[in-house]
């Protein structure tokens, strides 16, 4: 049946082309505009639709078909559409790319970071090497090659940021690294220098020339990031990425860089679990990490944050190459404060892996100490009078020689416009603040004035040695305690002698069974408690090995100074690991010690608790310096001892302060500080927190997030509490006369004789 589409209107026609499939196409331009004059006389077995022929024809002839004398505007608004297809198509295809201009020096490059560096970045980097900075690059180059760690400190403004945003993309563009991840202290840090690596692949004419592969596509974006997804290379798509966080180099044939990624984020955010699926279907992880500056002033005074990130850094983010791989990765830091991260991490006897690199400013500072200060007199003067430095500089180019002798900087290069050198830019900014100085530029920064000078630390109590043997009493002390602190696998215990001023000496401590090493931690204990008594439960093992320990410690004579021999006076054992505390309790009642032997438990007196000397006490209590033996109440039929911890680790960490020969010094024996490792880092694990409230100051112990073990220093605390029961008292002990009960009939008689 014939159809005779004349008699349709427009949009009747149009609804049924568009419902019709095609039976037959039309090849001819000129048999279709007969057509379309003849009102698309359709024969039966012939249909037509004609949205795909016009692209069909779009296709074949390049172009898009024009559409006259037609009355249908449905019909000329799909002709539109095509013709801005088409003009889109040819629009978002960037080929040809441009061709590389020097060769020679681009494959120069490919393996020398430095030769990288002056050849594509002249303006950068326009004032001469210092020797620091030819051995950072170096190490900057080991680790993009051949992998490993490289942390660096370097002072302010010497470019180790600059550094690092280079080598990203040294690594990238060459293909030495495929993904890199940059790290900065938040992520705010992080996408400011993804910021700085896209303005040089944006802008910077060498790259252009010399990697017309991925310089080409990113500037053919124009900044507009939309255009990512349509951009087309030879009609396939480069898969180019450009975002605040993120940069995928484009995929092209032959390319080293094709569809190298790098990805920011701050240290504490979401770092764990990245990877990335290429568009040939590979999933690639992280194999190059940039940490740059990942501590602020903040969280450098928090050592809470410090051990934090420190933790992210070493399982987080060393983790990110996936298993079976190791990552490269490239630190440069600033140390803040003493002990914070950064000076952990570049300590290359506690973090090796990381081959720390610690630069300076000033290796050595002018010995003519009178011609600096009266520089530093006729600056100050200068600043005041008119704001500049004229004055000064003409003083110190007069004097130069002098005041130069016995200096040495490190980067002679590094002046200002208004200066002469490099140890005059160097002693200016040490006047204007030297605290800044000590820290910014030479990373020692100088220890802080408040209260974490009064912080234990392992390597100062590690030196405080008396030299005596092990074991051995000072001639001068007539008191021995001994603290033990109950854990599930092995006992710690401690021995202290004092004289009666509180002056205290460390004489013996370990563990039972002995682990028969110097250094070990709880989690480590090859020796334990279940392997030295088979078959019996936990509180069985417990009361065995208290058995065997104060058999041990309590029945030796400890051999004094003078000959003289004596015994352990009184033992306090923790009672409140666990489930310990009856099985404590019970031993303390049945042990053949037991007239020395008493159960404690220390108490967390905070700035909000009640304090022990504000105590009531009771009939039968006995109460002392921060401590108080209560009387015997209920079923454990046994006295035991409460004390306040948090004086008492106040208290002790004092004694150690307490310079060598002082009364009131705590130290420990022999001369080999290396063998005292465990015991001072486990009396460094915790550390003070000034504290205000009910109208008092306390000071707060927390434990250190870093540190492991602390029970050591548990011991030293129940020994010090232990003295101060035995009547050893920090004051200046006096003798009072004793007295004696006068009879009225003597003072009868004195008053006869005085009246005779």
């Amino acid at each position: 049946m014939a159809l005779d589409p004349s008699r349709l209107r427009p949009s009747e026609l149009v609804r049924l082309l568009n419902s019709t499939t095609l039976g037959a196409v039309i090849e001819e331009r000129q048999l279709y505009r007969q057509r379309m004059r003849a009102g698309f006389r359709i024969g039966e077995g012939q249909t037509v639709n004609f949205p795909r022929y016009v692209a069909w024809l779009a296709e074949e002839r390049h172009k898009p078909l024009e559409i006259k004398n037609t009355d249908s505007y449905d019909l000329m608004k799909e002709s539109a559409r095509q013709r801005n297809a088409h003009k889109s198509l040819s629009g978002r295809d960037i080929a040809p790319l441009p061709t590389v201009v020097d060769e020679d020096r681009r494959q120069a490059a490919q393996k020398a970071f430095r030769l990288f560096c002056e050849s594509y970045f002249p303006l950068t980097f326009h004032l001469g090497w210092s020797t620091d900075h030819l051995q950072v690059i170096a190490k900057i180059e080991q680790a993009v090659l051949h992998g490993g760690l490289c942390a660096m400190a370097m002072p302010r403004g010497s470019g180790k940021t600059t550094l690092a945003e280079i080598a990203c993309l040294w690594a990238m563009l060459y293909g030495h690294r495929d993904f890199i991840f940059l790290i900065g202290s938040d992520e705010g840090h992080a996408q400011g220098m993804l910021e700085s690596i896209k303005t040089e692949l944006e802008s910077n004419d060498y790259l252009l020339e010399d990697f017309p592969e991925v310089c080409y596509p990113i500037q053919k974006l124009e900044g507009i990031s939309n255009r990512c997804s349509g951009q087309l290379l030879n009609g396939e798509r480069t898969q180019i990425g450009w975002t605040a966080s993120e940069i995928i180099l484009p995929t092209v044939n032959d390319s080293d860089a094709s569809g190298s990624l790098i990805r920011v984020a701050g240290i504490t955010g979401r770092i764990r679990g990245a990877k990335y699926k290429r568009s040939d279907g590979h999933t690639v992880r992280p194999s190059l990490v940039i940490l740059d500056d990942p501590q602020t002033d903040e969280s450098a005074r928090s050592v809470s944050q410090c051990a934090n990130r420190e933790r992210v850094i070493a399982g987080a983010i060393l983790g990110l190459a996936g298993p079976g791989k190791k990552i490269a990765g490239i630190m440069p830091c600033t140390v803040i404060r003493p002990g914070d991260m950064a000076d952990r991490i570049l300590d290359r006897d506690r973090n090796p892996e990381w081959n720390g690199e610690r630069t300076r400013m000033v290796y050595s500072f002018p010995t003519n100490e009178k011609l600096w200060d009266d520089y530093a007199t006729l600056r100050a003067e200068c600043l005041r009078a008119n704001g500049t430095i004229t004055d000064a500089t003409a003083f110190y180019k007069k004097h130069r020689n002098a005041m130069d002798a016995g200096s040495q900087v490190a980067w002679e290069a590094r002046y200002n416009h208004d200066e002469e050198s490099a140890i005059q830019h160097a002693m200016n900014l040490k006047l204007q603040d030297e605290t800044a100085f000590w820290a910014e530029y030479q990373n020692e920064p100088l220890p802080d004035h408040d209260d974490d000078d009064e912080q234990l630390d392992t390597e100062h109590i590690m030196q405080k040695l008396n030299g005596l043997p092990r074991r051995r009493i000072p001639i001068g002390c007539n008191t021995l305690t001994m603290f033990i602190d109950v854990q599930g696998k092995v006992l710690y215990f401690v021995v202290c002698a004092w004289e009666d001023d509180f002056t205290g000496y460390i004489i013996d401590y370990g563990t039972w069974p002995d682990q028969k090493r110097r250094y070990f931690t709880l989690r480590d204990a090859k020796h334990t408690l279940q392997d030295a008594t088979a078959g019996a439960g936990q509180e069985g093992v417990i009361y065995a090995g208290l058995e065997s320990l104060t058999a041990l410690q309590l029945d030796r004579e400890w051999k004094r100074d003078d000959g003289a021999r004596l015994k352990i006076d009184r033992c306090l054992i923790d009672a409140n690991w666990g489930q310990s505390t009856d099985v404590v309790y019970q031993f303390c009642r049945q042990s053949r010690h037991a007239s020395i032997l008493l159960p404690s438990h220390g108490r967390y007196v905070g700035a909000a608790s009640l304090p022990f000397s504000e105590y009531k006490k009771k009939r039968g209590d006995r109460v002392g310096h921060n401590w108080r033996i209560p009387s015997v109440t209920g079923k454990r039929a046994i006295r035991h001892v409460l004390y306040d911890t948090n004086y008492w680790k106040s208290f002790v960490a004092t004694r150690f302060l307490v310079a060598m020969g002082d009364r009131g010094c705590l130290s420990l024996y022999g001369k080999q500080p290396e063998l005292h490792r465990m015991i001072a880092e486990h009396c460094a694990a915790e550390y003070r927190v000034r504290t205000e409230g009910r109208g008092r100051t306390v000071d707060e112990w927390k434990v250190r997030p870093e540190a492991s073990d602390n029970h050591l220093w548990d011991g030293v605390i129940g020994c010090a509490v232990v003295a101060s029961i035995s009547g050893i008292n920090l004051l200046t002990n006096t003798v009072k006369a004793k007295k004696t009960a006068i009879k009225l009939s003597f003072l009868y008689k004195q008053k006869g004789q005085k009246n005779g």
